[in-house]
């Protein structure tokens, strides 16, 4: 992991139904930093603001104050255009529902943020088959997603976040609706993504999700809370790290 940040979210605020009577403030004042080849985990209570989080980081949402930078660009002085293209170049997303198109092929499925970033198209089947090979889903291209597993849905969604080459991958509740195996094997692909450069920012509930991760931040009442690092500890050393840090943060809810 380099000292280069590639994601950073200053003064962070989101509050919904602005101006209303009913306003409420989901994120509170909010700083945050992604350095190049990072793995964070962002976990937190139901209801805690990370999924809003999340989705104001990563363009998907506008904050009601603060900035945000990707690559050192600010979100919010991009028109809604500019922020599509930024997007589809910059950021790879992997949801919990794959999001795939049933009425698409799983090939067509991948492709898919090629073409929404006007790619080349000689050069959109040449990379798709590459990426399939590479992760072991080219007899499924021309499958449809209903005619495949769960895993094997959400080997192609990752597909699709890998294909245009982006910075960082974006993952909300990836291993949601799979199964223990496929979400050791999902978490087993991801971690070595990690490896080879790929910055990954994850939501995720699960403390032994959260284990494959270099950093986790604890976001409680719209505030990150708590961090911790890995840094030289082993994965089971880190795993029992982030159940403690679970474990008092549940502690200290129930006493409310």
């Amino acid at each position: 992991m380099s000292e280069n940040i590639v994601l950073e979210a200053k003064h962070l605020k989101k509050i919904y139904n602005y101006r209303t009577p009913n306003a409420f403030e989901a994120l509170h004042d909010v700083n945050f930093q992604v350095y190049d080849g990072d793995f964070v985990a962002i976990m937190g209570p139901s209801g805690s603001g990370k999924s809003t989080f999340i989705n104001t980081i990563s363009t998907i949402d506008v904050p009601t104050g603060g900035r945000v930078f990707i690559n050192q660009k600010e979100i919010r002085t991009m028109t809604e255009n500019e922020i599509g293209k930024f997007r589809y170049e910059n950021l790879g997303f992997i949801f919990q529902d794959f999001n795939l198109l049933d009425t698409h092929t799983m090939f067509e499925n991948i492709a898919m943020p090629l073409s929404l970033a006007h790619v080349n198209k000689e050069d959109v089947a040449p990379r798709v088959n590459a990426l399939a090979e590479e992760m072991g889903i080219q007899d499924l291209l021309q499958k449809f997603p209903y005619e495949c597993s769960g895993g094997q849905r959400q080997r192609v969604a990752i597909c699709r976040a890998l294909i245009n080459r982006p910075h960082i991958i974006v993952a909300d509740e990836p291993t949601g609706n799979l199964d223990s195996a496929n979400s050791a094997e999902l978490m087993g692909i991801l971690q070595k993504l990690n490896q080879q450069g790929v910055t990954i920012v994850m939501v995720t509930h699960d403390p032994l999700i959260t284990s494959y991760s270099t950093r986790v931040i604890y976001i409680k009442d719209g505030n990150i809370e708590k961090e911790l690092a890995k840094g030289n500890m082993s994965q089971d050393e880190y795993f029992q790290k982030i159940v403690e840090m679970n474990s008092e943060e549940s502690r200290e809810i129930l006493k409310k």
